[in-house]
């Protein structure tokens, strides 16, 4: 995912195809084993309120419209801000919802929160238990993007993507690093796949660990993806404060558009956020 006026996936396909060759992991094997460390938490949300209510104005603000271009990847939605679209449900849980409904122009709806201005942080754990939307066309994500975008652009402000999905193929997650020779679809890029399982029928513990030297990522604890910053083809961008992005795109280069195979509306459920130091 990017921000507004930010890369066109166009190119992003090739992902799918280059993953080998960019030494990406898969499913798990023996070989990979959890780094014993400690953590202190530093910042989270629980989605704790009422039925129907925002999530916290401390916290979160909102990406509202397409952006150009669909924000940069030809999607099809609209983001707004409405209940009906982003919301607590009462149980703990923060609800993003995907709508096929016209609004604005669009045939879709969906919504982006993002902490930019209000939390950013640089190293660290940074997680979030999700249960993720599925279909042909639904793109369901948890990432960062570098707070000086505004500032010096992308690539080169970063992008770290936590979780990626195709919801045509809820079996598999993505996460990335994007930076300055890296980015779009020469993205370094690592996938998960689960055996007889889904990730839209589940919550999954989605995260990664931020080191100078490097950054790790996990689903369930599971290390399935490490760049080390000696290894990257460009120039390293990860040493500054990053926020916090959580959103439901439809459409786009990265991995088509809905179909009569899509149901709606379509629900990313997040039980908590949580940045560790």
């Amino acid at each position: 995912m990017t921000n507004d006026t930010f890369f066109n996936h166009s190119t992003r396909f090739a992902i799918l195809w280059s993953i080998m060759l960019l030494g990406a992991s898969c499913t798990p094997d023996s070989n990979q084993k959890l780094d014993s460390r400690e953590w202190s938490l530093l910042w989270s949300d629980e989605f704790s309120g009422q039925k129907g209510t925002a999530p916290s104005a401390s916290n979160w603000s909102y990406d509202i419209g397409t952006g150009t271009d669909g924000w940069g990847n030809q999607e099809l939605q609209f983001y707004t801000n409405r209940p009906e679209n982003v919301a607590l449900d009462g149980e703990g849980h923060l609800v993003i919802t995907a709508r096929k409904e016209s609004f604005s122009g669009r045939s879709f709806t969906s919504a982006r929160i993002n902490t930019k201005g209000k939390f950013q942080h640089t190293y660290g754990r940074i997680e979030a238990s999700i249960k993720n939307p599925h279909g042909p066309g639904i793109w369901p994500a948890f990432w960062m993007l570098g707070s000086q975008i505004d500032v010096v652009g992308w690539p080169k402000s970063g992008e770290i993507d936590i979780m990626e999905m195709r919801g045509q193929d809820p079996s598999m997650v993505y996460g990335s690093l994007h930076g300055p020779g890296y980015s779009a679809g020469n993205a370094i890029t690592g996938y998960y796949a689960l055996q007889n399982a889904r990730f839209d029928t589940d919550y999954y513990l989605y995260a990664v660990e931020w080191y100078p030297d490097r950054i790790d990522f996990f689903v369930n604890d599971f290390l399935y993806h490490r760049v080390y910053k000696r290894d990257v083809r460009g120039e390293w961008v990860f040493d500054r404060s990053f926020y916090l992005v959580l959103n439901i795109a439809v459409g786009g280069t990265f991995l088509g558009y809905p179909n009569d195979k899509t149901p709606f509306p379509q629900k990313m459920m997040i039980d908590f956020v949580r940045v560790y130091q």
